[in-house]
């Protein structure tokens, strides 16, 4: 399973909220060609990493809930849309918590018997929690960037 970001503004998440069928092809299409980066979008790919985070900001009661957050556009679960409200909100909130806090809860045996995705951390333990870490410091600088700019995202889920 993995996670990606890419910015976007408030046109095209009203325009993928009218017309889902729209929206997957997009989105697909900034990726490949990589069209976002030459508009100044920012993204964020924490792709298989994101489950650490997840686990990490869940045990520490800290936003975001990434399955549940945003909207749902595909109704196969596989991408969603977050509005610029939404992160506005979210980076006032994920600069407010600093790694420390949901660093407290990794527990690399909790988190493999729980299956966390995608399971590394009784094998590498110290090297998995600062890959946690940086997915974390990706996501936090994504997140405070777009809502800078004024930017939603586009949130893709792969299985």
């Amino acid at each position: 399973m993995s996670v990606g970001f890419v910015g976007t503004t408030a046109e095209e998440l009203d325009r993928a909220w009218r017309e889902p069928e729209w929206a997957e092809p997009y989105v697909w299409e900034l990726y490949d060609s990589g069209t976002f980066r030459r508009d100044g979008r920012l993204d964020c790919g924490p792709a298989n990493a994101w489950a650490g985070p997840r686990f990490l900001f869940d045990a520490a009661d800290v936003p975001p809930e990434f399955l549940m957050d945003g909207f749902m556009i595909a109704e196969d679960g596989t991408l969603f849309g977050w509005t610029v409200e939404e992160f506005t909100a979210l980076a006032a909130q994920v600069r407010g918590t600093p790694w420390e806090r949901p660093a407290a809860h990794y527990d690399p045996a909790r988190m493999a018997r729980d299956d966390v995705h995608p399971n590394p951390w009784a094998f590498d333990p110290a090297g998995r929690r600062e890959w946690i870490q940086a997915a974390y410091e990706e996501l936090v600088a994504f997140v405070t960037g777009a809502a800078e700019r004024g930017q939603g995202a586009f949130m893709s889920f792969a299985r």
